[in-house]
């Protein structure tokens, strides 16, 4: 029996098709091509004349842009945004426009050509997840961003460019169209009940148990209600903040133990599978202390949108999220 499932924060609706029921092997996949490691990469040591000066480092020592390096973020030499220039919002007749301000950066997470973010030791995965945190607090001394993205693309069919491990950060003047109605919808859930949307999937989902691939003290790592992907899986702070900076170091440290293991989980079920990652956090000047909550959302990229959903805002999902959660949790660590 097909189910259809409302997402209770965006009020979208999903469509888990049970009669087209897919296990992790059932799925079609894209080999994942390296390349060449070493001055044809721009982003291995030795090549740091190829990237823009950096903007954040972590070295034991030595002088800023040598080859010394574990972590790296430099400004993105082909960026969607620049950060030089001035707003200028106009009105064209009924359209507005401005000029494209914002800062786009990429977080260069090892010197390792040849190793997945999953694979990297857990104090260093800690480290891409701290560099998160201080570049967005400083990208906030910047009053004309309004709110920032972090996310990676990992593998051909997830839109990577580059093998070499890597995530991105774009801070933007305007609050994204997808993040107003995730705002929208935990402000309205919280102005019915008095309480954070999060907060009690939080509580359901642990209460209930079939969706959870991995509990911690600090993290719930789960297959949402109304997944709009085969595999999708969140991982939430039971800690209420509204965004991501908020974390402090104890965080950012078993944050890095679930965000990895269940990495490692999704690479191992569906063989290195292409996926996204978003942290949803609260935008700059927005007041959602109350209402909003950040999280990590994880999307394998397993199926293409095609007409139905483009045409009808709803997603098709063939594998059930307590199937997938079942199947996750289950796997030898």
């Amino acid at each position: 029996m097909t189910d259809l499932r409302k997402d209770p924060i965006t009020g979208r609706w999903v469509i888990i098709s049970k009669e087209h029921a897919k296990r992790p092997h059932g799925f079609a996949r894209e080999p994942m091509n390296r390349g060449d490691s070493g001055v044809s990469c721009p982003l291995c040591p030795g090549s740091e004349r190829m990237t823009t000066p950096e903007i954040l480092a972590y070295r034991d020592s030595g002088v800023p842009n040598d080859s010394n390096w574990t972590l790296r973020v430099v400004s993105n030499k082909y960026p969607a945004l620049r950060v030089e220039g001035e707003l200028g919002k106009a009105a064209d007749g009924i359209y507005d426009r401005m000029n494209g301000i914002g800062a786009h950066e990429v977080v260069i997470e090892t010197p390792n050509h040849d190793i997945d973010l999953f694979d990297l030791p857990e104090k260093q995965f800690q480290n891409v997840l701290w560099a998160y945190r201080e570049r967005i607090l400083d990208l906030k001394k910047d009053r004309r961003f309004k709110s920032v993205i972090i996310f990676k693309n990992h593998g051909l069919a997830a839109g990577a460019s580059l093998a070499h491990s890597h995530s991105q950060l774009i801070a933007l003047p305007v609050i994204p169209k997808r993040v107003m109605e995730e705002m929208s919808g935990a402000k309205e859930y919280f102005r019915f009940r008095d309480r954070c949307v999060l907060c009690d999937i939080v509580v359901q989902e642990t209460e209930q148990k079939s969706r959870i691939v991995e509990e911690t003290a600090e993290f719930l790592a789960f297959a949402p209600y109304a997944p709009r992907f085969p595999f999708e899986t969140w991982i939430v702070p039971k800690r209420h903040q509204c965004a991501y900076e908020m974390i402090d170091e104890n965080q950012a440290r078993a944050l890095a133990a679930v965000f990895r293991r269940t990495l490692r989980r999704l690479n191992i079920a569906l063989e290195n599978p292409s996926f996204n990652f978003i942290i949803h956090s609260a935008p700059f000047e927005e007041w959602a202390s109350d209402f909003y909550h950040w999280h990590v959302e994880i999307i394998p990229k397993m199926t293409k949108m095609a007409g139905f959903e483009w045409g009808s805002g709803f997603y098709i999902n063939p594998t059930s999220p307590e199937e997938s959660a079942k199947f996750l949790r289950e796997l030898p660590e």
